[in-house]
């Protein structure tokens, strides 16, 4: 029978592979391996990039890091349901630590302080489950839980992770730490597209539950197109952690689908190193302009962008709220390259106060 075709109706699955080289300041060279099962949704035309996703990445770098990763994800293989899982076993050798609280002093100098004055390594293994049920429009109900456990490494020489253990700022009955959490929210989605949106809002607030702390977050994204080849964007988040946090849970921010680490790096607050700033609360916030240059209709698209990010974190006991004082601020400039309806690579540059920093995601930084 004739007729626009439906979902159910195209049900199939494409594979592919490919190995993939990239270099990190603070990982050295890393080599890794992508394989992906896709169900597309072929002509229909929605906001989601597929019907259902399985990716699996592993990859090893030669300072030590290490990750395995295994994600499913089905935004709309059931009608008015999504859901995701995550499994992952990963270490990252050379994570950022500068301490906890908004004002911890960075020097540029670090080589003369030690090699990884700045660092601590960080093994982690993680289970993530979310499910999401559409209640009217756009409006979506969230649960889900995580059971993570955490495992910190003091690498050799002087460094502020070592202080902080030996001081009492983490607590060393926390190291190494399994968190078992729960969450509950509500998600607001009118995006047009969730890869790489132009027009509609996405609100989401979280409260979730973990071992010894609570944690609540909110977060608030819009887009606009005030003439074609221009996006502006925006994005406002904040949380508040309550109960005794551990380091392990402190340095990340949640969201409705996969946490963070904040503040500072490509997905907070770029222009500083990953987890630059480390503290139960969180405020972050940023604005975009998205200028596309080149088109070939919708299976290639090439943008200029132009950001400017702010964030800070409060200290235990101080309170969260909204403002403009202990802002730690950058700005900078990206290229991205979008292929067809789920591919998105962006480059760019970032200065802040700790200087510049070189930037490479797959996908928006919100």
């Amino acid at each position: 029978m004739g007729g626009a075709p439906t979902l159910a109706a195209q049900r199939y699955w494409r594979s592919s592979f490919f190995p993939y080289v990239y270099y990190r300041t603070t990982d050295g060279f890393t080599v890794a391996a992508h394989y992906g099962l896709n169900s597309p949704l072929g002509f229909v035309e929605r906001p989601e990039p597929n019907r259902a996703a399985v990716n699996l990445d592993a990859g090893a770098g030669t300072a030590g890091t290490w990750f395995f990763v295994a994600d499913a994800h089905a935004p709309v293989w059931w009608d008015g349901w999504r859901a995701r899982l995550t499994v992952a076993a990963t270490r990252l050798n050379r994570l950022g630590y500068y301490g906890v609280g908004n004002d911890t002093h960075y020097s540029s100098d670090s080589a003369n302080l030690g090699a990884y004055y700045y660092r601590v390594s960080r093994t982690r293994l993680a289970l993530r489950a979310t499910v999401q049920r559409r209640l009217l429009g756009p409006l979506r109900l969230l649960a889900g839980g995580a059971l993570v456990h955490t495992d910190f490494r003091a690498l050799p020489g002087a460094n502020v992770y070592k202080t902080d253990l030996a001081n009492g700022t983490v607590d060393s009955g926390t190291v190494p730490f399994t968190d078992g959490a729960a969450r509950i929210g509500i998600v607001l989605d009118t995006r047009d597209n969730e890869v790489d949106p132009r027009t509609g809002v996405f609100l989401d607030a979280v409260y979730a539950s973990g071992t010894g702390y609570t944690r609540t977050t909110a977060h608030a994204r819009a887009f606009v197109r005030p003439v074609r080849p221009l996006v502006l964007a925006g994005r406002l988040a904040v949380e508040d952690m309550g109960g005794h946090p551990p380091l392990a849970a402190v340095g990340e921010m949640e969201a409705s689908e996969l946490p963070f680490v904040a503040v500072g790096g490509y997905r907070s607050l770029r222009g500083y190193y990953e987890g630059r700033f480390t503290g139960p609360g969180k405020l972050i916030g940023g604005l975009e302009a998205r200028y596309e240059v080149w088109a070939v209709g919708d299976a290639l698209q090439v943008k200029l962008v132009a950001f400017y990010d702010a964030g800070r974190v409060f200290d235990p006991g101080e309170a969260v709220r909204l403002t403009t004082t202990g802002l730690h601020k950058s700005g900078g400039g990206e290229i991205a390259v979008r292929v067809l309806r789920n591919a998105l690579i962006v480059a760019g540059y970032a200065h802040g106060a700790d200087g510049g920093r070189g930037l490479l995601g797959l996908g928006w930084s919100y």
